[in-house]
């Protein structure tokens, strides 16, 4: 692992050349967070996912919950599926119905809303308290999302954790350093990166 600046390659100076990126593009990044955006970000997905935590599966039931158009509703769910968020499963044949279920990869998005959740209670509130309390059902009390070490178990925070370059990064790092190039932003690199990863993967294997 490699911290993402490196000592042999200079700051790009703000004139560098913008690549411009679509939304629908997102996903093609070397970074993770665009990644995930590139399925959660758009509008409706996380109500629908959190609905889908508190128990509704049916496609009516959704729309009761959000007021949200059958139309749209359909498109997320459906995005949500292909990306194996949610699964369809048939619980009447005639007519053919189905329900949504939270797949393990839509289960793993449970702390993602419990810190989300927490965020909106800690600065959204409207000086009115939290609308839901979380009681954990082991010890009995309400409880708030920590983040914390995997290692050594203590909080954490931004001021003590550096991101490093992965795989994919740290190549196209070398890549500009032997060409003497410099190094640019955070996210130019996540979106140059991946386009160098793919245009010469082909040689790589």
């Amino acid at each position: 692992m490699r911290a993402l600046r490196c000592p042999r390659l200079r700051l790009a100076p703000l004139a560098r050349t913008l690549n411009r990126m679509k939304w629908d593009d997102i996903n093609l990044q070397a970074c993770s967070v665009a990644r995930a955006l590139s399925v959660l970000g758009e509008r409706w997905t996380l109500l629908i996912i959190r609905d889908a935590f508190r128990g509704t599966r049916r496609f009516d039931d959704f729309q009761r919950s959000l007021g949200v158009t059958r139309h749209r509703l359909s498109e997320r769910l459906r995005k949500l599926v292909e990306e194996g968020v949610l699964t369809r499963v048939a619980y009447m044949e005639r007519p053919a119905r189905y329900e949504y279920r939270l797949t393990r990869k839509g289960l793993a998005l449970y702390p993602v809303l419990m810190t989300l959740s927490q965020w909106g209670d800690d600065w959204m509130d409207d000086g009115n308290g939290p609308p839901d309390y979380y009681r954990h059902s082991l010890c009995g009390h309400h409880v708030r999302p920590v983040l914390s070490c995997s290692e050594c178990g203590d909080t954490l925070r931004p001021e003590e954790v550096s991101a490093q370059a992965g795989e994919v990064l740290t190549a196209y790092i070398d890549y500009l350093s032997a060409r003497g190039e410099s190094l640019p932003t955070a996210g130019e690199l996540a979106r140059e990166a991946a386009r160098h990863w793919r245009e010469n993967r082909s040689e790589q294997s």
